[in-house]
């Protein structure tokens, strides 16, 4: 059993909650992600790690609530327990592998939206630690749905905040501030780390290119069972098939098939739509963890 130390709303159907999952937070990385079960018979829900205190042996998560099992999450006090944390899963962020002098010289540039923000947090604050800067931009529909700007501001070289609707900071999209800055302010950076949704890190990917910045998105949206024996989290980059949460979550976001990624996760909602892709792709439709052999 894992006790929950503190939970509490961020925003609008967006929780926080600070967990004491001791072995987790004694190896966590950022980008890294678990996986919770509130109890024996609950679904698997994959979550990035927002932020980790190894000295206390806690983890920080934050989640949106869109289903059945997440909108019962947020039911959840302090005091209350998960049946399972399991993680860290995945691979960490390709930042915390590069030399740290050479990460000193570099300008990187963080885009966060919605959500988004939280796993774009831990990586600005490890790099903070290790005395690297980082501008970030974040971005959300309204005032009120921003989330971790506090926080994100104490660790970030810069601090960009947009809305949609001009409710707080830039009125506009993430990707209208990241041309500005180039464009009109002459900031040059040699690599950003876009996560957020889909729809917003296509476009903003779409706008690194065309401004020449080498990219990196997380797919984590696109993840459900967190293993690869599901293959919802299937994704072609650069013509080859990965599964994000594997193979990732992070992936080159100039290669990353958009489009095909997010057509999957409409069908995926759907027994039907599930069958179309099994049917479809065949022996890459599972696989991600090498050793499922599918739902046979």
């Amino acid at each position: 059993m894992f006790k929950i130390r503190e939970a509490k709303q961020l925003a609008d159907k967006i929780f926080f909650m600070e967990v004491e999952a001791p072995r987790v937070a004694k190896a966590c990385q950022p980008g890294e992600f678990i996986i919770v079960r509130m109890d024996e018979k609950g679904e698997r829900v994959p979550l990035t790690i927002c932020d980790y205190n190894r000295e206390e042996g806690t983890i920080s998560i934050v989640f949106q609530a869109v289903g059945a099992s997440t909108e019962r999450m947020c039911e959840l006090k302090s005091g209350d327990f998960f049946a399972d944390v399991t993680g860290p899963l995945g691979n960490p962020s390709d930042l915390v592998k590069e030399d740290i002098e050479s990460l000193r010289s570099k300008k990187i540039l963080f885009i966060a939206g919605g959500v988004g923000t939280a796993p774009v947090y831990p990586q600005v604050k490890w790099l903070h630690e290790q005395g690297v800067e980082a501008d970030v931009i974040v971005g959300a529909k309204t005032k009120n749905l921003l989330i971790l700007t506090k926080e994100m501001a104490e660790v970030a070289n810069y601090l960009y905040v947009a809305t949609d609707d001009g409710s707080y900071g830039f009125k506009g999209l993430v990707t209208q501030v990241l041309e500005d800055l180039v464009v009109n302010q002459h900031k040059q950076y040699d690599h950003c780390i876009i996560i957020g949704p889909m729809i917003m890190m296509k476009f903003a990917s779409m706008m690194t290119k065309k401004l020449g910045i080498p990219t990196t998105v997380s797919l984590n949206p696109i993840m459900v069972d967190g293993t690869g024996m599901c293959g919802a989290c299937r994704v072609t980059v650069g013509g080859e098939v990965k599964f994000a949460c594997v193979d990732g979550p992070e992936f080159d976001g100039h290669l990353v098939d958009f489009d095909q990624a997010m057509q999957r996760q409409q069908m995926y909602k759907s027994e039907e739509g599930r069958a179309v892709l099994k049917e479809i792709e065949g022996d890459t439709h599972h696989g991600g963890c090498g050793m499922c052999g599918g739902e046979e």
